[in-house]
């Protein structure tokens, strides 16, 4: 069969550089799916992208559709033949709407019912009168952010300018936005010219030769190469912060590496103060020396070749400059500021009209870390250090160094405390209490540090929780599933033996403002929600989904314990006595649900030696189990249990005709499953 490329090319203004990947990506999936529905055979799929531009190029694509044939059931044999045997209208209309004859008609059996049957012959499409429906699957592209322009309705990333659609060397006839698809594609916007394109292979060359790197990977291993080459050049360290490089890759079409330079007097601001305003706000790369000084040079990328990029390097110096000349303003002035008028600024900040001004938020933030001091049995010296911290835990955010760049929240507060004369261990907490900011983030170092972290998230999350803000699907504006994996993170790391239970009744009464009782409701969403976040930490560790069930359904306190004790099972499964020791633990479990509470064990009710020996073995053990912190033990101590189990339950009816003996056995059940299920919900454990 034949084969011709195919290339597929969305002209736009330019876009975002942050949507420009996922486009991508989306756009050819939407193909590639497009293409097989179609049942239309290709060889090779290639994506490109720019700022201005998707594009797609496929190779071998087939010149038609696959034949098929496909297999229609009509009527039952009853119902397609008469009393004649001759076929019925039902049987000659299901034919004729199939295409086919009588003739054709087969009957095959369907539980124990024979049905008429045809297999119809399916002649496929040309690929070139199928492919003008590329319109519809372009105009189907989801973006974050979507406009609409001029009178027309359809909203995309940005207005489309062009379209490029060519079946080997054929056009592909569809419209989209008002904009006919064409031959002719477009270059660099300043250095390049419109360019008609016969032959799709020919795509990137054609490109290039108007001052265009189409392939994404392309563009990015040519910035990498000028940058290592210029760092040779000059004896410098440019160190390349992926995140930036490849947004840097999405604003180029044609990449060229420059540096500059800003006075070195700059160099007396905070580096990361210097560092912001290139990268985040420039996105320009620092320079530094071999041993790791900055340097008063940048680096940044243009997009264009070399001509007169003197003067674009001026330019760019010209706008560090003045960033640069504000920093150090901002900077002088806040050190003007004494820490306790800065926090008194805070009452005029609202947090959020339902949970009052960021100085009502710090004053909780301070009894939630009282708290968490008390569970941790903290030193009075490191609970004045966390109350300290805690009370000007936000103080910066009324700095002007943070109102311009609020990427150095925390960062400026540790800055500014220490230049005040605050501990070392209050200042440091002021940064790390943001800690983690984000998923690859590393949790705060110093105790300090952890406390006021968690107090801040927990007073976050519940406090939204409190008014409602509940995160439902995807949408979770206030990042509180973030901040309680934050709040895990933290526990796990520190390895601190603390009741996530109790600190979220804790939480509830300080946000509610409430001492006689918890609002039970809002505990059961809080538990809930951060249950999600401790199970989908445990699949990710590669625990099994129903030890995962089992262990979030035991005991709700420690979370590093949580986590050991789904590893421990885990470990277990495959332990050839594990079968028997669930069932018989299960087993406990199950029928323990059906006792009365507040009735005690009395021994002297027993009528045989298994009651006796099981509740020897029950006292031994309880004391053993709960004093014990390692999983492995305590799991240990419940498996030993499982002969004892077995006798108890060959020799013993725990549902006995005496009622008196039935509650006392149901009792002694109750009290074994408490121990049992402490540790894990047994029967949600799976067992072959």
């Amino acid at each position: 069969m034949n084969k011709r490329d195919l290339l597929l090319e969305i002209g736009l203004e330019e876009m975002p550089a942050r949507f420009i990947k996922d486009a991508m990506n989306a756009l050819g999936d939407k193909l590639q799916s497009w293409l097989k529905e179609k049942k239309i055979g290709f060889d090779e799929i290639k994506l490109y992208s720019t700022p201005r531009r998707l594009a797609i190029l496929v190779h071998g694509v087939e010149e038609s559709q696959q034949d098929t044939e496909e297999e229609a059931k009509g009527p039952t044999k009853k119902i397609a033949l008469d009393s004649e045997g001759n076929w019925s209208k039902a049987a000659i209309g299901f034919t004729k709407s199939n295409g086919m004859s009588v003739e054709d008609i087969y009957f095959k059996e369907i539980k124990g019912i024979e049905y008429v049957h045809v297999k119809k012959f399916i002649k496929g499409e040309t690929t070139l009168h199928l492919l003008p429906e590329l319109g519809d699957m372009i105009a189907s592209l989801h973006f974050p952010n979507s406009m609409r322009w001029g009178s027309l309705n359809i909203r995309y990333v940005r207005p489309i300018r062009w379209i490029v659609a060519l079946f080997g060397n054929e056009q592909i006839p569809f419209t989209v936005a008002e904009v006919q698809t064409g031959k002719k594609t477009r270059g660099h916007r300043f250095l390049g010219e419109e360019m008609k394109i016969i032959d799709p292979a020919d795509y990137e060359k054609v490109l290039l030769g108007q001052y265009v790197i189409a392939d994404f990977a392309e563009r990015k291993q040519a910035v990498q190469e000028q940058i290592e080459k210029l760092g040779e050049e000059k004896n410098w360290d440019i160190p390349v912060d992926e995140a930036l490089l490849e947004e840097v890759v999405n604003l180029v079409e044609y990449p060229t590496v420059f540096f500059g330079t800003f006075n070195e007097e700059f160099l007396k601001l905070p580096e990361e103060v210097l560092i912001t305003s290139m990268k985040e706000h420039q996105r320009y790369f620092p320079v530094r020396d071999k041993q790791g000084a900055l340097l008063p040079y940048f680096v940044a990328v243009r997009n264009g070749d070399h001509r007169h990029i003197e003067t674009v390097a001026r330019g760019n110096e010209k706008v560090l400059r003045a960033r640069l000349a504000d920093a150090d303003f901002f900077y002088k002035e806040d050190q003007k500021m004494p820490i306790e008028e800065a926090v008194k600024k805070l009452d005029a900040i609202v947090y959020h009209e339902k949970m009052g001004t960021l100085a009502e938020k710090v004053s909780r933030i301070r009894k939630i870390a009282g708290n968490l001091c008390d569970e941790l049995a903290l030193s009075e010296k490191a609970k004045a250090w966390a109350d300290r911290a805690a009370e000007i835990s936000k103080f910066d955010l009324v700095t002007n160094m943070v109102n311009e760049f609020p990427e150095l929240q925390g960062i400026m507060g540790e800055k500014y405390a220490l230049q005040q004369g605050e501990h070392f261990e209050v200042a440091q907490a002021i940064n790390q209490h943001y800690q983690p900011r984000h998923a690859e983030d590393t949790v705060p170092s110093s105790t300090v540090g952890a406390i006021v972290s968690i107090a801040d998230k927990l007073d976050s999350i519940v406090s939204a929780f409190a008014i409602g803000l509940i995160p439902t699907g995807s949408q979770d504006p206030y990042a509180l599933r973030r901040q309680a994996a934050g709040i895990i993170q933290i526990m796990l790391e520190k390895e601190w033996d603390i009741s996530l239970e109790s600190l979220l009744k804790k939480t509830i009464i300080i946000i509610k403002d409430d001492e006689q009782q918890v609002d039970k409701d809002l505990y059961q969403k809080l538990e809930s929600f951060f249950k999600l976040r401790l199970k989908h930490l445990l699949q990710e560790k590669g625990i099994r989904y129903d030890i995962v069930e089992a262990v979030l359904g035991g005991d709700f306190n420690d979370v590093a314990d949580i986590v050991n004790r789904a590893e421990t099972l885990q470990s277990k499964k495959d332990d050839s006595e594990f079968k028997l020791i669930i069932e018989s633990l299960s087993r406990v479990l199950n029928i323990a649900g059906k006792a009365e509470k507040g009735i005690d064990i009395d021994p002297s009710l027993f009528e045989n030696e298994y009651e006796k020996n099981l509740y020897q073995l029950w006292e031994q053990l309880k004391e053993t189990y709960h004093s014990s912190s390692n999983s492995e033990a305590r799991f240990s101590a419940l498996s030993s249990l499982q002969p004892a189990i077995s006798a108890y339950f060959d020799h013993t009816m725990v549902m006995a005709d005496q009622e008196i003996v039935k509650n006392n056995r149901l009792a002694q059940m109750a009290k074994l499953a408490e121990l049992i299920g402490a540790y894990a919900s047994m029967n949600e454990i799976l067992v072959k």
